[in-house]
Formats: C-alpha cells, structure tokens, sequence
C-alpha cells in the first residue's frame, strides 16, 4: 500500500488532510515541450482537483536515472514521462509507435495511437501503473554530414539510434547503428563515434546539431510517442474525485500537447535552417527504397508478436 512506498528525499507522494502532492519526473529539459506540457498537466490537475491534489514537476531526469517503468513500479517516483520506445520492459508493445512507416502523418499516429491503447494499458499494469496519456513526437528523420538521396548514401553512416527497430532499419538501410543515451550523443558526434542521428526535428532542435552534423532528411520515419504514468498504489489511494480531475486533466493535455507537437515541428525544422542545416524532403527514390525496407522489417517484427499486437494491425489496416 502507499504507505510502504514512500521514500525519504524528493520522489514521495504525501498524504494529509485529503489531499496529495506527487512528484512528477519528467525526462528532458523544462523548455521541452513535453515537459511543458507536463507542467502544463500539474496545472490543471490542480484546478480540477480544487487543490486537492498537487503535482510537482522535475525536468531533466532529476528524479529518475535508470529505467522509469521501475523507478514507477517501485514507487522512486510516484510519476513518469518515458519515451515508450525506448523503455526497457515494454516488449514489442512498446515499440509499435516507432516501427518505420506505419503511421505516415499525426493522423495516422493518433489513430494507431487509439488502436493500441488496451495493450499499453495491459503492459503498464504490469508494471504497477496507470498511463495517463501520450503524445507523439514530430516525424523522426536523419541527421548526416552528407546529403541522402538514396540507400547508396548510408554507406559509411554510423548512425545513433533509439531503440531496436531504428537499428534494424539503419542497418537494412546499408548503415551502421549505435545505442547511445541521449545524453551522450552531442560528445560521440564530436568524437566521431556516430556522425548521424535518428531523431526528431525538436530533438536536433534542442540538441543543437547544427553544430556537429549538416543535413536533416525528413523521411518521416515514425511518429514515436512519449507518455506519462502513475503508479498503481498512488493511483488507488485516491478519492473518486480525484481520479476524475487527473483524468480530465490528462484527457485535455494530450489534446492540447497533439496540437503542441505540430507547432513544435514547424519550430524546430525553421531553427534547423535559421542555424545553417540544410532540411531536405526524401527524394522519390529514398522514399521506395525505405518503404521496401520498412516492409521487411514490419514482416519480422510480426513473426513472433503476440494476438495482441497482430489485432492492432489488422485493424489500423
């Protein structure tokens, strides 16, 4: 129950007088907009909940070092963000928003976003949490010191990536993949460890890598989602109100975080140019050649994937 999960120090939920704070770990920087809108989210949780319930937003992995599905499960940080791609323990479920060319706009996200709603839940109960909501990223593209017009062009590419099918695609693709935490991509493209990134155009945006690399091909490689959860036990020590305004609260902010997401795009791809990048659109034959790659990949990816998963696709068919 809650009260074996809180812990001495910053990530505690406290309980009194009916009402709650909770401290919520958010992964990146506070001018992320993700992390905005998790502030955003605290915001109306407290309007909602008349008081009653108080989220305290730390950006920047200040709460939570290592993996955030058991730092929830624990009860370390009674609230996450988490890039589900990248979580360790979501199995294939976890990696169904960042396969290559499923969703090809924010539309189409959203849609397989709905479709697989059941098996994230099922998998975050498993986890001991409940997943508040989840808003896409914009389109991943590549980021290289020279142009890509066809597969031919990742010949020599050593590019970081951000979870297994980005690795297998780069690698079908004719590159290299390397695993790094984000956190140490800047200094391995300074090195030369990588000389391209797999990522979003608000990624290279707040990385700034205009600095180190000089090309971003928009290949619209998948729009990968970031989500917030609670733990279980917090959640449960809540009164049917308060569950009510964290819900609508949540409902509002992913709404509102969709929309933000798009504008966050535009941003980002103008601060790409303004810096001196240059932002290209795949050309028609990059476009064939990573669809015929992506296929492969969807085929493999498939072959051992639970009814689960298989249902999401038969429907977003």
């Amino acid at each position: 129950m809650i009260k074996h999960l809180l812990v001495a120090g910053v990530a505690t939920a406290t309980l009194f007088a009916g009402a709650v704070k909770l401290d919520l770990n958010a992964k990146y920087g506070a001018t992320n907009f993700h992390t905005k809108g998790a502030v955003n989210f605290a915001a109306l949780v407290d309007k909602y909940s008349k008081g009653t319930v108080k989220v305290t937003v730390h950006p920047g992995s200040s709460l939570v070092k290592g993996n955030p599905l058991k730092a929830v499960k624990d009860g370390t940080a009674p609230m996450t963000d988490m890039f589900i791609p990248f979580t360790s323990g979501g199995g294939k479920v976890f990696g169904i928003s960042a396969l290559p060319f499923v969703a090809n706009s924010y539309d189409d996200a959203f849609k397989l976003y709905q479709l697989s709603k059941p098996a994230y839940d099922a998998v975050a109960k498993k986890w001991n949490q409940k997943m508040l909501y989840a808003v896409t990223w914009p389109p991943s593209g590549i980021y290289t010191k020279k142009a890509i017009n066809s597969t031919k062009d990742f010949a020599g590419v050593k590019a970081r990536t951000y979870d297994k099918n980005s690795a297998n695609f780069v690698k079908m693709a004719g590159g290299n993949a390397v695993a790094l935490p984000w956190g140490e991509v800047y200094s391995a493209l300074q090195t030369g460890m990588v000389n391209g990134v797999v990522t979003s155009s608000a990624s290279g945006k707040d990385g700034k890598l205009w600095e180190v690399l000089s090309n971003f091909t928009k290949i619209n490689y998948a729009y990968p989602l970031q989500a917030v959860t609670i733990n279980l036990d917090y959640w449960n020590s809540l009164s049917a109100e308060q569950k009510d305004a964290m819900l609508k609260a949540a409902k509002e902010t992913e709404a509102l975080q969709w929309e933000a997401s798009k504008a966050e795009d535009a941003i980002a791809l103008k601060a790409l140019s303004d810096n001196g990048m240059k932002v290209d659109t795949a050309s028609h034959m990059l476009k064939q050649e990573l669809n015929d790659v992506s296929k492969k990949l969807l085929e493999e990816y498939l072959k051992d994937a639970g009814d689960d998963v298989k249902k999401i696709f038969n429907e977003y068919k």
